[in-house]
């Protein structure tokens, strides 16, 4: 097998930053849709993807899309694809499932079904009746969205989130993929400083320095795929063997976290230490009013409490006015905040250059962009621009 269709799942919001990072590891023929990027690649692409995406959920392989109206078209069409091209004799092949819009919108029938369809494919290929499923994982998700079914197979296994390093959170953390994004969306470049003033357990300034020193996100876990046969273990090593020839080691960044919480740092730098960089990045206590620089020009990145529960609100927009003094005090930075608080620019005293849609989760919010002046003398590449 030599071409494979894959999609890169993503949040809402970040399809084109997922799009970005796949045509800078040479997939330039991508179709961006709503959470999803599909792209035809190669096998090598099975491992080298899932290695080195910061802001994709994960991987799938594409097996077939059609039309379905009725359990019968479901279950007929689902049984014509080529399963046995992909799932082993002694695969696990577990089925999941949802619907948008769509007739067929009992996701456990439409599951079952697909099961079924699934073993009498097999059972053609392999002469049994009977699949004991103690091989390699082959995950099955049905995705029904206006009568459209799409088949594919997950290939991480745990999301691409999951980098390995987290094991300790704070209690309101951002996703490893989103920080990356919002990193990816600035004009942070690994010559510049690099602050997050209300760090909590460090997910921000973590990522800054996985990118700054060009490390794979997925270097230190494993994925579903590593154990399937289809994959010949030489493109394993060759795809981890690029990892460690392409990484940064030898780069100094000048990356800080602060917040007000000591406690909350120590998760921070037990974090920073599982990842590897816990010399790139200075931790410290400090509140966020007593934050300052004496550099010329920086990015600050932040995730701040939005101020979800009423009980919160208050504080959260006392917060927002004391990030406009302290910012904006510092006129030569970029800063950019995500936060879901419809206020934020009149708390904030400036209204944003830029602002993007995301969504941290299930929660809608914004990421506002302020823009410094570019350093006299800026080297290195900018990021993707928002």
């Amino acid at each position: 097998m030599d071409k494979v269709t894959l999609i890169a799942t993503a949040a809402f919001g970040l399809e084109a930053v997922v799009a970005h990072e796949l045509k800078n590891l040479g997939y330039t023929e991508v179709q961006v849709e709503n959470g999803k990027v599909t792209f035809e690649a190669d096998l090598m692409a099975l491992a080298r993807t899932n290695l080195w995406l910061r802001t994709a959920d994960r991987v799938r392989l594409k097996v077939g899309e059609f039309q379905a109206t009725s359990f019968e078209e479901l279950f007929e069409k689902t049984k014509a694809l080529p399963w046995a091209d992909f799932i082993p004799e002694n695969g696990a092949f577990p089925v999941e499932g949802k619907s948008v819009k769509s007739q067929l919108f009992s996701v456990s029938d439409c599951q079952a079904i697909v099961k079924k369809a699934v073993v009498e494919s097999l059972k053609k290929k392999y002469k049994k009746e009977w699949f004991e499923e103690t091989g390699p994982l082959y995950k099955i998700e049905v995705a029904l969205l206006k009568d459209i079914a799409t088949l594919t197979i997950d290939t991480s296994g745990p999301g691409l989130h999951k980098r390995g390093y987290r094991d300790w959170i704070g209690a309101a953390p951002i996703k490893e993929t989103l920080a990356a994004a919002l990193i990816l969306l600035s004009y942070w470049n690994p010559d510049r400083v690099l602050v997050d003033p209300l760090c909590g357990s460090g997910t921000i300034p973590i990522e800054a320095a996985l990118i700054g020193m060009n490390i794979a996100p997925g270097m230190n876990r494993t994925f579903a795929c590593e154990d399937w046969p289809l994959i010949p273990r030489k493109i394993w090593r060759e795809a981890r063997a690029e990892t460690h020839d392409l990484a940064r080691y030898d780069r100094k960044l000048s990356i800080m976290g602060t917040d007000i919480d000591g406690e909350i740092l120590k998760v921070a730098r037990r974090n920073a230490r599982e990842a590897d960089v816990a010399d790139q990045i200075h931790f410290q206590e400090m509140a966020l009013k007593d934050w300052h620089s004496s550099k010329k020009y920086g990015v600050i990145i932040c995730n701040p409490p939005y101020g979800e529960r009423l009980s919160e609100r208050r504080e959260v927009e006392k917060l927002y006015r004391e990030m406009g003094k302290v910012f904006n005090a510092h006129d030569t930075w970029s800063y950019y905040v995500i936060t879901s608080h419809k206020d934020f620019e009149k708390l904030f005293g400036r209204k944003a250059d830029k602002k993007r849609k995301l969504y941290n989760g299930a929660m809608e919010t914004h990421y506002y962009q302020f823009f410094g002046p570019k350093p006299p003398k800026a080297n290195g590449e900018l990021r993707m621009e928002s």
